[in-house]
């Protein structure tokens, strides 16, 4: 019985292209250069991705500045004062401000999956990121004759752009990501404000069909940036319920990083969907031991004794380096765990199977 196995996203970027952004950034390096730079690293982030067996591709997110900041690439309507985002280790990301309104992407995801598809045959994922993330990017004190409703009319309507456009691009499918879920109730233990970015989100999966809908997933996991997170002390238990609420057909849910699996697995086994796939984190992108296919395989098999091997699926906890200035992976260390998670839920498929 196959078991469908898809990466998370990002790939650490090689050493050339951190150095060849550096020197463009200081003005040592022209646009062509640069973007000779991005073109090879994307060319060889397909090739070892297809090395490892994986069956779905990524573009690695070699060219997004962040997987949540690419839409605003290119905007003027923006400061860099807004929202802090703190991770456990200390260390901080914060978004931009939007400063005046219509909002609009700078960039849409379909570019990246056009752009990947120059090197690769096999089925391509997309990941965008997530309306209600953006929607951190409206001032608490408001915009000048723009206000928040305007804005949020104008984001749902982007979002929906953003990932029609993947999908009809040729996306096998298009992942939301959603990382401010889990970070939500610890900014609100009451849940009342995931329930709101559940309720926008869900504002934009509306305006897609149910066939459509099977093809989009969320991902949530309580972030993965330079070996930190901002929100692995939030209990699981209180973002399931309302996670499963999102209408979509897949979630990727981190869970190899989890202490209690089982206890998570039990849950989600009690709110599953029949319509639902769900794909288990298998994969720890943030620990520097290299997973083994044989602990993979037992992981898919502890999965595999709480949900329904027809909607199981595997994949990373977390992408490997989401925003670009993260080199606290090595490239050859990432290519290494997606290869173990191949290869253990296929050895773990064979014996569900058989």
């Amino acid at each position: 019985m196959a078991i469908l196995t898809e990466p998370i996203g990002s790939i650490p970027r090689p050493p050339q292209l951190i150095a060849a952004i550096t020197s463009f950034q200081s003005g040592k390096t022209s646009a062509e250069e640069l973007d000779f730079a991005y073109k090879e690293a994307l060319r060889d982030t397909i090739d070892r991705l297809e090395q490892t067996g994986s069956p779905v591709l990524t573009d690695g997110e070699q060219t997004k500045p962040s997987f949540a900041t690419y839409p605003l690439t290119g905007l003027t309507n923006l400061a860099s004062d807004g929202v802090i985002i703190p991770f456990a280790d200390g260390h901080q990301r914060q978004l931009p401000r939007l400063t005046s309104g219509p909002f609009r992407y700078g960039v849409h995801a379909a570019t990246y999956l056009r752009a990947a598809r120059e090197f690769t045959e096999l089925p391509i994922k997309q990941a965008v990121i997530s309306a209600s993330a953006l929607s951190l990017l409206y001032p608490a004190d408001g915009i000048p004759n723009y206000t928040r409703e305007a804005f949020i009319a104008d984001l749902i309507d982007e979002a929906e752009t953003d990932i029609r456009g993947a999908l009809d691009a040729g996306a096998a499918c298009v992942q939301i990501d959603f990382t401010e879920g889990r970070l939500s109730l610890k900014l609100d233990p009451s849940g009342n404000l995931l329930r709101s970015f559940i309720e926008l989100n869900n504002q934009v999966l509306a305006r897609f069909s149910a066939d459509e809908r099977r093809k989009i997933g969320v991902h949530v996991c309580p972030g993965g940036d330079l070996d930190s997170t901002h929100s692995a002390d939030v209990d699981y238990a209180g973002l399931l319920p309302d996670l499963f609420k999102m209408n979509v057909g897949r979630f990727y849910l981190q869970m190899s990083s989890e202490p209690n699996r089982k206890r998570v697995l039990r849950l989600v086994s009690e709110i599953i969907r029949p319509e639902h796939l769900v794909f288990i984190g298998v994969i720890d992108p943030i620990n520097a031991l290299v997973e083994t296919a044989a602990e993979v395989r037992d992981r898919v098999l502890e999965a595999a004794s709480f949900l329904p091997v027809r909607q199981l699926g595997t994949t990373d906890d977390c992408g490997f380096a989401p925003f670009a200035d993260d080199t606290s992976t090595a490239r050859d260390l990432a290519f290494k765990k997606i290869k173990a998670r191949v290869e253990g839920t296929e050895i773990a498929a064979g014996e569900l199977g058989g």
